[in-house]
């Protein structure tokens, strides 16, 4: 009788165990990113609708970019991301690995130390944008790859914390917080060089 119950304790205890790994992508988290990438979806939509040419192409100071880039160095990110989450999710779960709070990728994202965009690709640039692209463009291509996201995480069936490129890297769901909160920070850019005295006025 004894042999049974603790057999039966310990199969209640690898069934629960099972269980909350399977279950710890919430649908408070699920709703927590949809909010977040849609809220901030909107806010590029609304910081470049109708800009002018001179808006777009407008720098506070030569070495500094313009809306037209910080819009494209969005996309470019946005790519990067977009692609290491697909990949993650083509491996296996591994709920057996530890991630880190999300506060701490959230926190990282959101300082208001500056990122030096090209110590997190080198040797390579890739990240700096060219200016080149016309700015509705990079809105344009923001724009498909977040709604392609937003409406994935909609009905997505997978635990997006169980799902890792690797064990160095955050798990999905905190990939998704480098995302939007990626978003946040340029936008933050925007409005930066949207307040400066010499930003051009519409007449």
């Amino acid at each position: 009788m004894k042999k049974k119950f603790i057999l039966g304790a310990f199969c209640w205890v690898l069934l629960s165990t099972n269980s909350f790994s399977q279950n710890s992508w919430t649908e408070a988290d699920r709703n927590y990113l949809i909010n977040n990438l849609t809220r901030t979806r909107d806010s590029v939509i609304k910081e470049t609708a109708n800009l002018t040419e001179a808006q777009w192409n407008f720098k506070e100071s030569p070495e500094r970019w313009s809306i037209r880039q910080v819009t494209e160095h969005i996309a470019i990110w946005e790519l990067l991301l977009m692609h290491e989450i697909s990949r993650a999710l083509g491996t296996s779960a591994h709920p057996e690995w530890q991630a880190k709070p999300d506060s701490l990728y959230l926190g990282f994202i959101l300082e208001e130390k500056p990122h030096i965009s090209v110590e997190y690709t080198k040797p390579f640039t890739y990240t700096l944008p060219l200016g080149m692209n016309n700015g509705k463009n990079n809105v344009a291509w923001f724009l498909k790859m977040r709604n392609e996201s937003v409406d994935y995480l909609k009905t997505a069936k997978e635990d997006l914390r169980v799902f890792y490129l690797k064990e160095t890297r955050p798990n999905v769901h905190q990939v998704y917080i480098y995302v939007f909160g990626h978003s946040e920070r340029h936008l933050r850019q925007i409005r930066k060089i949207k307040s400066n005295p010499n930003y051009p006025k519409v007449s």
